[in-house]
C-alpha cells in the first residue's frame, strides 16, 4: 500500500469519472502499473460515513465484477455459504478482519463492512477490492471472483499473473 500521488489521484478520477474522496492509500496496483483499489477513510472529508474500506476503481475490474454479478455468481456463492460451515467461517473471518482494520482508522459504530459479509454475498466489487488489496487467502469469495476475472482475460494486465486459479470445492457425495 502506498500513499496516493497527484498522478494516482488524476488516474483514479478518470477511472471513476469524478473526483475521488477520502483516499488514504492505493491499496492495489495492476501489473500494468495502474491504481485499481483505493483504501478509503471510514468518514469522507464532509463527515459522511463511508464503510467501504477498499474501493475498486479500475474500469476493467469494475466491468468484470458487474459481469459476474449479472451471471449469477453471487447467488451461487450465497448458496455455498449456507451449505459449507468451513467456508462460512472463512468468510466471517474476512468480515472480522475488514471491520478491525477499518475500526483501527475510525470506528463508525457499526459492524457493517460490505459485500454482504458475513451472511451473504451482495457486491462482488467490494469482495474483489478486498481480495486484491489483501492478497489471496483472506476473503474466499473475493479470491474466487478475482480468479474468475483472471480466467476471463485479465490475468497479467489487471490481475497478477500468479493469482491462484479457482478450484471449486464440492461437498462429499453419498456413494450409496
Amino acid at each position: 500500500m502506498t500513499a496516493p500521488t497527484e498522478r494516482d489521484l488524476e488516474i483514479i478520477a478518470k477511472q471513476l469519472g469524478r473526483e475521488p474522496r477520502g483516499v488514504l492509500a492505493v491499496a492495489y496496483r495492476t501489473p500494468d502499473g495502474l491504481p485499481a483499489v483505493v483504501k478509503t477513510a471510514p468518514r469522507l472529508p464532509d463527515g459522511t460515513p463511508f464503510p467501504t474500506l477498499y474501493y475498486l476503481t479500475d474500469p476493467r475490474l469494475t466491468a468484470e465484477a458487474s459481469r459476474q454479478e449479472s451471471a449469477g455468481v453471487m447467488r451461487e456463492m450465497t448458496e455455498r455459504l449456507g451449505a459449507d460451515p468451513e467456508l462460512a467461517a472463512a468468510y466471517r473471518a474476512a468480515h472480522e478482519s475488514y471491520l478491525a482494520e477499518r475500526n483501527a482508522i475510525e470506528s463508525l459504530g457499526t459492524d457493517f463492512t460490505g459485500g454482504g459479509m458475513p451472511e451473504r454475498v451482495k457486491c462482488l466489487h467490494v469482495l474483489i477490492a478486498h481480495a486484491l488489496a489483501k492478497g489471496p487467502g483472506v476473503n474466499p469469495f473475493g479470491d474466487q471472483a478475482v480468479a474468475i476475472a483472471a480466467d476471463s482475460g485479465l490475468r497479467g494486465t489487471a490481475i497478477p499473473a500468479d493469482w491462484p486459479k479457482y478450484e471449486p470445492r464440492h461437498a462429499p457425495t453419498d456413494k450409496h
